[in-house]
């Protein structure tokens, strides 16, 4: 694997050439890291922050009262194998999948396009987030991209994928005050309580 050695929590590195695919990325170890295959490229993802992971765990107690309490579909979180075009595959940090396209789970993981895919930025390389898993997101016609920025305490919501031009093409900032209402789920919430109440506020 043609990978730098992480020593570091949180950080994120990627493979130098672009031959990577599903077949080889299963025969990776289970390690703790993160990996995921974006066009071909590798990248690989320490342990994240306590915070980031209570953030995820404030969103995701919010979208199964919401979404998975009401029938509308079934909140997940990392780590879990999601694989769309050019994402071979992804693990996000939050997904929701409607309970209409529940056959797009199966073999171990996400054969297909989820509803809703929500990524807490990493200080240490927020492009990965904001640019290469926008562009791809965009580009495999995800509906809602949801990317949580800690150290702002505010959320950027993306809508209306634009496979083309590989970008969303509504892009809202919910402010560190503002109620997160989304444009294609049954979901609102103000996000402060995302971030709220953590013992270790740390990103």
């Amino acid at each position: 694997m043609s990978t730098t050695m992480l020593i570091e929590p949180d950080l994120v590195t990627r493979s130098i050439g672009a031959n990577w695919n599903y077949a080889r990325w299963s025969q990776l170890p289970d390690d703790g890291n993160r990996y995921e295959v974006i066009d071909g490229v590798l990248y690989v993802t320490t342990a994240p922050s306590f915070f980031h992971q209570w953030i995820i765990r404030q969103i995701v107690l919010a979208l199964v009262k919401q979404l998975d309490d009401n029938g509308v579909g079934i909140t997940t979180w990392a780590p879990i194998g999601v694989l769309m075009p050019g994402c071979d595959p992804v693990q996000p940090d939050i997904l929701v999948v409607r309970r209409e396209d529940l056959n797009i789970i199966h073999d171990r993981g996400v054969h297909g396009v989820p509803a809703l895919i929500v990524e807490v930025l990493s200080p240490s390389n927020p492009a990965q987030d904001l640019v290469v898993k926008r562009g791809a997101y965009a580009q495999a016609g995800l509906p809602e991209y949801w990317i949580v920025r800690p150290l702002e305490r505010d959320v950027l919501v993306l809508s209306a994928p634009d496979p083309a031009v590989g970008d969303y093409r509504q892009e809202t900032r919910v402010t560190p005050d503002g109620e997160l209402i989304s444009p294609t789920l049954p979901f609102r919430a103000p996000i402060a309580a995302f971030f709220a109440g953590a013992p270790d506020e740390t990103p």
